[in-house]
């Protein structure tokens, strides 16, 4: 049993199974695009803004302690954190171009067990963020038409159930519609869908650059003051949080099947990605809280708009919430594509259904897949809130981190002299710093995010028991 829950996949045979001609990928992505897509999943998102801003004395969703301005400073060790696994996942995803992320690396390293659990993890992972990222850009869609005197029907623009109201008759079909228009984008192909995002990415940073460079003139210091209103502990509690908003490079590796040279595109699409948009998290939040008090953005699933609409610039509060739609839309395009890819990796390897790893024989995209997940986030998208949906994949995301820190040791151990694009440096001190400072995040999380994460997995061994273990293509016999 033991040898049967720990079986590793060879590395030759992943990449052998992928050029399979009706299980192959499109291969169209360059470094530029990669990088687009990394920072399409990371800028700007306001439900981690909404989740981190808390009144001085008061504490967060769930008990959390809220970090107030220090958020900055979250997200600055949030970057430093994501480095560590950064690098490690350049590594990989150089030494293993195949989609699926760290589920496939677990599996080449940890065995099967692992790889399915966090698979199983990845899959609540992305579609936990594109949930809440649909919500939010309802918010937002509502921010931009009050300023032409349009207002959406609050049925159709709301939640189902928010934790302060309970339930009540709404679906928000603004989100649902979105998730499912991308959805019809990602069937139709991947270069298609990275050069929206390209597009798209382009817009919200010149959106981002404006509300740096004019909101902050309106900097008052005061606002500043307390900086670190619940101590250190709510810089650490905000930073497990913070990473709901780095997975980026994450969705880059997913695509890695489809890169063109992902020896050399991958690492730079990973680093690049993770280095421009920490820069800009970092410049935004230290000007939204300068510019109004924190505590008034609680509750808020727009902050950015309400503080712009505040301070008197209206004209930018419309620039800046197209470009925070746009950086909404295209966080929503790169997690479906990222979830996608991991269902169909999944499927490919006989742990999910056969169906999930079927290609389009036009498009070369795997469409059911792509189908099966913008159903799995739109709808639930529709009825529950940001509050109950924002927090849930950071524990996962920091689990994957860890993963893949310990499978570069592993694979430097077990095969050291195979191919590698890129080396991540100081070895083995990086991959235990990123093991060591997730686990740090990991525990700054509450009870309730770790049961939560239980239940889930719990779930997931049900299945891989009942269903996968059998099914698995290595328990299957070799043809002859």
């Amino acid at each position: 049993m033991a040898s049967q829950l720990f079986r590793c996949k060879d590395i030759d045979q992943l990449i052998s199974d992928s050029e399979h001609p009706e299980k192959r990928l499109k291969k169209t992505l360059g470094w530029i695009t990669l990088t687009a897509l990394g920072i399409g999943a990371t800028i700007l998102k306001a439900p981690v803004l909404d989740v981190l801003f808390h009144g001085a004395h008061a504490t967060g969703i769930s008990g959390r302690p809220g970090a107030g301005p220090a958020i900055a400073l979250s997200f600055f060790l949030v970057a430093v954190v994501c480095g560590f696994a950064g690098l490690c996942y350049a590594e990989l995803a150089s030494m293993i171009p195949i989609a699926g992320s760290a589920y496939t690396y677990t599996y080449a390293t940890l065995g099967e067990l692992v790889a399915w659990i966090i698979g199983w993890d990845l899959i609540l992972e992305y579609a936990v963020s594109n949930m809440a990222v649909a919500v939010g850009f309802s918010a937002y869609i509502d921010s931009l038409l009050e300023t032409f005197g349009v207002h959406l029907p609050v049925a159709l623009s709301t939640p189902a159930y928010s934790p302060a109201t309970g339930w009540a008759p709404h679906f928000n079909l603004v989100g649902f519609l979105i998730v499912m228009l991308l959805t019809v984008l990602l069937v139709l192909g991947i270069r298609e869908s990275a050069s929206a995002n390209s597009i798209m990415v382009g817009i919200k940073l010149v959106a981002i650059f404006l509300f740096i460079a004019f909101a902050s003139k309106y900097i008052k210091p005061v606002n500043w003051h307390p900086f670190m209103p619940n101590g250190w502990q709510g810089v650490l509690t905000g930073g497990a949080i913070v990473f709901f908003s780095y997975i980026g490079f994450d969705s880059v590796s997913t695509a890695a099947e489809e890169c063109k040279n992902p020896r050399r595109d991958l690492p730079l699409g990973i680093m690049a990605s993770l280095f421009v948009c920490a820069a800009l998290y970092v410049g935004v939040a230290v000007v939204l809280t300068g510019i109004q008090p924190f505590h008034i953005f609680k509750g808020d699933a727009a902050p950015v708009a309400t503080a712009l609409h505040n301070i008197g610039l209206d004209r930018l509060q419309q620039w800046v919430t197209v470009g925070a739609l746009m950086g909404m839309i295209s966080s929503l395009l790169v997690y479906q594509l990222g979830q996608a890819r991991v269902w169909f990796a999944m499927s490919r390897d006989g742990l999910l259904p056969g169906a999930f790893s079927k290609v389009h024989k036009r498009f070369r995209t795997p469409h059911v897949a792509t189908w099966v997940a913008g159903i799995f986030v739109g709808i639930p998208a529709g009825i529950f809130d940001i509050g109950t949906l924002a927090d849930l994949s950071n524990i996962g995301t920091l689990f994957a981190f860890l993963l893949v820190a310990i499978a570069v040791l592993i694979l430097r151990k077990s095969q050291p002299h195979r191919p590698r694009g890129f080396r991540v440096p100081l070895v083995p001190w990086v991959p235990i710093l990123a093991v060591l400072t997730c686990l740090l995040l990991m525990a700054s999380l509450t009870l309730e995010n770790w049961i939560r994460f239980f239940v889930w997995l719990a779930i997931g061994l049900v299945i891989y028991f009942l269903y996968s273990r059998k099914r698995s293509a290595l328990a299957l016999p070799t043809p002859q």
